[in-house]
């Protein structure tokens, strides 16, 4: 028997390597049906194929360093993405290099397509955030009030930078993830709950004391915070999309429309009949809704189940805090971006531009997510080395 196939073979994560499989061919189907309303004149089809071409180069890269290597590299990457959203924020439009798309300045326009740093700015900042949670929990193995308190302190300050360049664009999606990403990560490492129910509750009266001054004290958060008019239209559309129909609404309303005309089992693949814009990206899920139908919807969001329930399941066997850390990360930041994504288009939650993972069209989204997803190949691949151990996560 040949040693080193067998090691690979066992060491590699097979099963995520079917899944993300499965969802390159949903993709395809639903971008194929997509681009028949030729809205932008644009195969998106090759295009997405070499995004996902890509996709498993850098997942090859990042697979090859292990977890001690990444530990070394987490403040450096950090800093990495720090002065990309710096130098997306003070670099001008006018010179070609950055690009102003519905009011936000979130893309840099490169010959190869626009890159939007906070996509890899997400990965970046789970793993220092990892290695700061996993570094400052070897010093106080003994947990009290002051420490974890000291905790959320430096989380809270590796969150501020990135979030506040970020809002600058400004960009609302992209922030919530890291809110997202910062709130799981503040559960598994273990601060206690009386901490974390008040924090928690003080986040849900602030949150909804916002959406109360976004209906009645726009004037207040537009002078006092920069909120832009277009970010209230869209708390406007999302409570009354049909009062928007003609303007902030109209996304949302064709988006319902084309998931409740698919009913049970949709129409057929390139069947559609609802024009959705921009649904080769944000609203993708509204192609499925409509020509798969429920039963094709709900089959969609089971595949996103099974794969979070891998990762979590993955992330659970692994012994090295900082390897849960970074895994815990980047289930939460795919989680949030699939419950978002598929939230907008039912009307669940507002709209704010977040692709539906490994779905959406968009090179972007597939690199950072090729980074994330990387990274739990190489947790995995490695975890024989790296704990010295004969033990394999598959075997337990």
């Amino acid at each position: 028997m040949d040693t080193n196939n067998y090691n690979f073979n066992k060491r590699f994560d097979w099963p995520l390597t079917t899944i993300l499989i499965i969802f390159l061919g949903v993709s395809v189907l639903a971008i194929a049906s997509a681009q028949t309303s030729g809205q932008y004149g644009i195969n998106f089809i090759p295009k997405q194929i070499i995004n996902y071409a890509i996709f498993a180069v850098i997942v090859a890269f990042v697979m090859y360093f292990d977890p001690d290597q990444y530990k070394k590299m987490a403040w450096p990457l950090y800093g990495f993405g720090i002065l990309l959203l710096v130098a997306l924020v003070i670099i001008p439009t006018s010179t070609g290099l950055t690009v102003e798309t519905n009011g936000a300045k979130s893309w840099f326009q490169t010959p190869i397509g626009n890159i939007q740093p906070a996509e890899f700015m997400k990965t970046f900042y789970i793993l220092a955030s990892a290695f700061l949670i996993s570094k400052h929990n070897e010093n106080y193995q003994i947990k009290t009030i002051k420490s974890d308190l000291l905790l959320l302190g430096k989380i809270c300050l590796t969150l501020a930078i990135p979030l506040g360049f970020i809002m600058m664009q400004p960009d609302l999606g992209s922030a919530l993830v890291f809110f997202a990403i910062t709130a799981a990560l503040v559960i598994v490492a273990g601060v206690t709950w009386k901490i974390i129910l008040p924090l928690f509750g003080g986040a849900v009266v602030v949150g909804g004391s916002l959406l109360w001054m976004a209906l009645y004290m726009q004037d207040f958060l537009e002078k006092t915070f920069g909120f832009q008019p277009y970010q209230f239209a869209r708390i406007y559309s999302w409570i009354n999309p049909y009062e928007y129909a003609t303007s902030d609404g109209y996304h949302l309303i064709t988006s319902l429309n084309a998931i409740g005309s698919g009913e049970v089992f949709g129409k057929g693949f390139m069947a559609r009949e609802v024009y959705v814009a921009e649904n080769h990206t944000d609203f993708i899920f509204a192609v499925i809704g409509e020509e798969w139908g429920f039963i094709g919807a709900s089959a969609v969001i089971c595949l996103y189940f099974l794969l979070i329930y891998h990762l979590t399941k993955m992330t659970l066997l692994l012994k090295d805090p900082f390897c849960t850390y970074v895994c815990a990360g980047i289930i939460a930041m795919i989680t949030f971006h699939v419950f978002e994504n598929i939230g907008m288009t039912i009307q669940l939650l507002p709209i704010t531009g977040i692709p539906l993972p490994f779905i959406s069209y968009g090179g972007s989204s597939m690199m950072g997510n090729a980074l994330a997803i990387g990274l739990v190949y190489s947790m995995k691949f490695h975890y024989r080395t790296y704990m010295f151990t004969t033990n394999d996560p598959d075997d337990e």
